[in-house]
């Protein structure tokens, strides 16, 4: 049965005290990269990563608290793997119009800073690099809650999100209206959803 550890105290709004940091495991099958980006000004159109990776290191206090304000992120999502349920326009998305997946398969994401905020929020800071272009883009998060699940494991999940300007990452491919608008917007919104795992220690003896 899973064990909930109160939301309320399971952040850390200082520095360390101490206790040093552990690797926590991303749970793939739990775990999304998501987007969405205005088509022809009147939807949204919603798309995800479908191959993934990526490393959290964050240290968890005795009493269950996660120390947040010294936690590092890294992320790396394969281009090729853009879903938007539409093959035609996923091969369009891969091609040097927008992602151009050939020459840069990659996109990355490296924190630089976590500024816990009140209560379950925080804010990540980090470099978000998108066709070789490298742009700082502060993400606004959640932590979702911490749990022990049934084989004694800690799991913690995380929401993150962050708008940004495709221009700015020279995803720069568009077509005007009739209207003047755009038939793919400028401003993509960025959509983590992320479970960690923390395994529990082996024992000795």
């Amino acid at each position: 049965m899973l064990k909930k550890a109160a939301l309320a105290s399971s952040v850390v709004l200082a520095a360390g005290a101490g206790v040093s940091a552990a690797q926590w495991e991303i749970d793939r099958a739990h775990s999304s990269i998501g987007f969405s980006v205005r088509h022809m000004v009147v939807s949204k159109v919603p798309g995800k990563f479908t191959d993934f990776d990526g490393n959290l290191e964050m240290a968890q206090a005795a009493d269950g608290k996660l120390e947040l304000a010294n936690a590092k992120v890294s992320m790396t999502a394969k281009a090729a793997s853009i879903n938007t349920d539409n093959d035609k326009r996923d091969e369009h998305l891969r091609s040097a119009d927008f992602f151009d997946a050939a020459t840069y398969p990659e996109l990355t994401f490296v924190s630089k800073k976590v500024i816990p905020g009140e209560g379950d929020k925080f804010k990540l800071i980090g470099d978000l690099t998108i066709r070789g272009v490298t742009k700082e883009v502060t993400f606004d998060g959640t932590l979702n809650g911490v749990v022990t699940d049934f084989m004694g494991n800690t799991r913690a999940g995380f929401s993150a999100a962050a708008t940004i300007n495709r221009q700015d990452f020279g995803v720069s491919w568009s077509k005007l209206l009739d209207n003047g608008g755009l038939v793919a917007g400028d401003n993509v919104d960025i959509i983590i959803e992320i479970e960690a795992v923390l395994p529990k220690p082996e024992s000795k003896g």
